[in-house]
């Protein structure tokens, strides 16, 4: 199915089981209606695939205490960061319902949770941790492109400019701004420029 490749270019992962990845696009409100399984099973999995790769990133990444590693997970966990990273990607395009399913919030993150678990079911741990380390960022750094840009702003009174290209790997994102540049590589141009801009203004801030 044409829908099909498409999304599986979104999610940047190829399917051994095409199944699985059809699976993922089944809204249980569709289910009831066809007698399809439903991604909800796979998005059961796919929310402890998430926790056990944010908890094993934050744990080797960080030498803070318990709580301060909980308050940091929640970050990456949260409905709004698994929402903001299903809709980076557009893979609520590909979602088959019925009736009036809200196409964001809580479906958007129980979409991008159950793309984990298939994943996870179709190539193992090391294909899902891929797939979240370079689409799953935490919900604080949403504003990374507006904190770049009042930055710059304030001392230049100028814009950053950003130039993405096709990848072999994604979309190559290069920002530049007052006279230094940052280049990241993601599955979609949002989350190459999200990423660029969070390099750049580090780079600047000296953060």
């Amino acid at each position: 199915m044409p829908e099909l490749s498409a999304a599986e270019r979104a999610i940047g992962y190829r399917f051994s089981d095409r199944a699985l990845l059809g699976r993922c696009f089944v809204h249980s409100s569709l289910a009831e209606v066809t007698g399809e399984e439903s991604n909800e099973r796979l998005e059961f999995l796919g929310d402890a695939v998430v926790q056990l790769y944010v908890t094993d990133l934050l744990y080797h990444a960080s030498s803070a205490r318990e709580g301060v590693l909980t308050a940091m997970r929640q970050n990456y966990v949260s409905r709004g960061a698994m929402e903001a990273a299903c809709e980076a990607l557009g893979l609520m395009q590909y979602l088959r319902r019925t009736g009036d399913v809200p196409l964001h919030g809580k479906t958007a993150a129980n979409l991008f949770e159950a793309v984990a678990g298939a994943i996870y079911l179709d190539g193992g741990y090391a294909a899902a941790k891929a797939f979240l380390a370079r689409s799953l960022l935490p919900i604080e750094e949403e504003n990374s492109k507006a904190a770049l840009q009042e930055f710059v702003q304030a001392r230049v009174h100028a814009l950053p400019v950003y130039v993405s290209e096709e990848g072999t790997a994604g979309v190559v994102c290069t920002v530049t701004a007052m006279g230094e540049s940052a280049t990241a590589q993601a599955p979609t141009k949002k989350l190459a420029e999200r990423a660029a801009a969070k390099l750049l203004f580090g780079k600047l801030s000296g953060q």
